[in-house]
C-alpha cells in the first residue's frame, strides 16, 4: 500500500503561526524519510479567523523538501478558478516537480468562496467541466480557440505544458454519485474526501468501476483521504487527536460540508469518527489499514497527520509512528 501525506495547513486564530513555513517543511521532510510517496495540499479561501496557506505557492516552496514524491493540490477548487492561469501553474509545477505533479480538483461548497469569486454555486458543475476541458486543452495542444459559456481564448498558446506527456494524471473529488461518475468521465481518478465512510467508499469506488467500464477506459487506482493518529497507546491516541479532530470537523460542519453539516459532532464524535478516522495503538491502526486494503481494494491512502491544535512534536511522532505500522504490514 501507499501511503501518502494530505495537509491543509491551517491555524486556529489564537496560535503563532511564526514557525508554520517551517514546521510544514519538517513535516514533509519527515514523510518523505518515513517512505510517505505522496503529498496534497488542500484549498480553501477567506476563512478568517482560521489561517492558511495557499496550495501552489506552498507546493512550488516545498518541491525540494518533497523531491521524487507525487505532489498537487487536493483538492483545486477548479470550478472557481481561471483555467488558463490552473494549467499555466499546474505545467510550472510538473517542470518543478520533474513530472511527479498530479492535479486534482473539485467543485468546491463553500458559499462565502464562490461570493468572493464571483460564481454562483448553481454554475458551479458547468464551469469545472467548461474550465477542465480548457485545461486539458491548452496542455496538449499547440493553439487553442474556445469560445464557451464562461471562457474566451482567441487562438492561443500556453506559456508552458506540462513534462509529463500527455498530461499529467487527473483526479477529481466528490462526495455524491454523480459526481464520482464526472471524476469516472472527466478525470483519470476518483479521490475520496475523509468524510466518506467505508461503506460509502465501497458504494462510490463501484459507481466509479461502473461508469468507466460503460465508457472503455481503463480503471485506474482511486487514492482515499483519511485522518490518522498512531498513539503511543489507544488512550494517548484518542486522548492527543479528539479535540483536534473536533474543531477541525466543527469547522466543516459550520460551512456546510456534506457528511458533516448535520451532525451535532460534540454529542456524537466517536460515533461520527467510526468507518472515517484511522485512530489508535499502531495495532488498531494496523488492522484498518488492512481492512481497508481488502475492503475497499485501495492501494494509496492519502493520511492527514495534524490539526489546528495538535502539537507539531506530534505530528512528527505521528509520521514516525504511521510508517513504522505500514513497514511491518
Amino acid at each position: 500500500m501507499k501511503i501518502g501525506l494530505f495537509m491543509a495547513p491551517q491555524w486556529a486564530p489564537n496560535a503563532n503561526i511564526d514557525s508554520g513555513l517551517d514546521e510544514v517543511a519538517a513535516l514533509v521532510r519527515s514523510a518523505r524519510h518515513n517512505g510517505f510517496t505522496s503529498l496534497l495540499v488542500g484549498q480553501h479561501m477567506v476563512l478568517a479567523p482560521i489561517r492558511m496557506y495557499q496550495p501552489i505557492p506552498l507546493l512550488a516552496w516545498l518541491a525540494r523538501e518533497a523531491e521524487g514524491m507525487l505532489i498537487g493540490p487536493g483538492v483545486a477548487l477548479l470550478s472557481m478558478l481561471n483555467p488558463v492561469m490552473a494549467a499555466e501553474e499546474a505545467a510550472t509545477l510538473d517542470w518543478i516537480t520533474d513530472g511527479n505533479f498530479v492535479f486534482a480538483v473539485g467543485l468546491g461548497y463553500r458559499t462565502e468562496e464562490f461570493t468572493v469569486m464571483g460564481v454562483k454555486p448553481k454554475e458551479r458543475v458547468a464551469r469545472f467541466t467548461e474550465a477542465l476541458d480548457v485545461v486539458k486543452r491548452l496542455w496538449t495542444e499547440e493553439r487553442v480557440s474556445h469560445h464557451g459559456e464562461y471562457f474566451e481564448l482567441p487562438d492561443v498558446g500556453a506559456s508552458i505544458r506540462p513534462k509529463q506527456k500527455p498530461r499529467p494524471p487527473i483526479w477529481i473529488g466528490g462526495g455524491v454519485d454523480a459526481a464520482v461518475r464526472r471524476a469516472a468521465r472527466l478525470g483519470d481518478a476518483w479521490i475520496g474526501a475523509p468524510a466518506v465512510t467505508v461503506d460509502e467508499g465501497v458504494h462510490f469506488l463501484g459507481v466509479y468501476a461502473d461508469e468507466r467500464r460503460r465508457l472503455g477506459l481503463p480503471l485506474e487506482s482511486c487514492p482515499l483521504i483519511r485522518e490518522c493518529f498512531v498513539g503511543k497507546d489507544s488512550a494517548h491516541a484518542r486522548d492527543v487527536s479528539r479535540g483536534p479532530l473536533l474543531f477541525k470537523y466543527e469547522a466543516y460542519a459550520s460551512w456546510g460540508q456534506d457528511h458533516v453539516a448535520d451532525v451535532p459532532l460534540a454529542e456524537r464524535f466517536d460515533e461520527f469518527s467510526t468507518d472515517r478516522f484511522i485512530v489508535g495503538d499502531a495495532h488498531a491502526v494496523r488492522d484498518e489499514l488492512q481492512r481497508y486494503a481488502e475492503t475497499l481494494g485501495v492501494d494509496h491512502l492519502l493520511l492527514r497527520v495534524e490539526w489546528p491544535g495538535l502539537e507539531h512534536s506530534e505530528a512528527i511522532e505521528n509520521i514516525e509512528r504511521i510508517a513504522d505500522v505500514v513497514g511491518g504490514m
